[in-house]
């Protein structure tokens, strides 16, 4: 179990790092180009949820994510026990409910940086940050194991 915590730590450790060294290395809207035009460094200030949903309520993250961490703990070491890919896709997301959480509690707002141009549909993605990719990432790894799950349970059934 200790593997799972080392995982989320490293999210944290990752994303706190990159944030700082954005903050301490780049003006606000600076960009950086990595793979012109699709990928940039851009620093960016997010003081809502996800593409700036709801500005302004910290208060309103905070309570969210406070439940959010302990419900993930919770069913962690209630019901993921044996089933590696939900305690992995637990403790990636909460690496990245974490990793927002400490910016928002010391900063007011979410450092995101991460640029990303979808060139098929000329799209330009929301700046994100680590922690944002980890929820995502997380999210789609319980996905993956819900649909396997259920699966599973229709096998046993027939």
């Amino acid at each position: 179990m200790l593997i799972y915590y080392a995982i989320a730590a490293v999210i944290v450790a990752a994303d706190q790092f990159t944030k700082w060294l954005v903050l301490e290395n780049m003006e606000l809207g600076e960009r950086i180009p990595v793979f012109e035009p699709y990928l940039a460094w851009l620093s960016h200030r997010n003081r809502g949820a996800a593409w700036g949903m709801l500005e302004g309520q910290m208060w309103l993250f905070g309570i969210i994510t406070v439940a959010v961490i302990i419900g993930i703990l919770y069913y962690f070491h209630k019901y993921a026990k044996g089933q590696q890919l939900l305690q992995l896709s637990l403790m990636v997301i909460l690496g990245g409910a974490i990793g927002n959480f400490i910016d928002r509690m010391l900063r007011g707002e979410v450092v995101d940086f991460v640029d990303v141009l979808i060139p098929v549909v000329n799209y330009h993605f929301p700046i994100f940050n680590i922690a944002d990719a980890a929820l995502t990432i997380g999210v789609i790894l319980m996905i993956i194991f819900v649909i396997y799950d259920e699966k599973q349970q229709k096998k046993k059934v027939s």
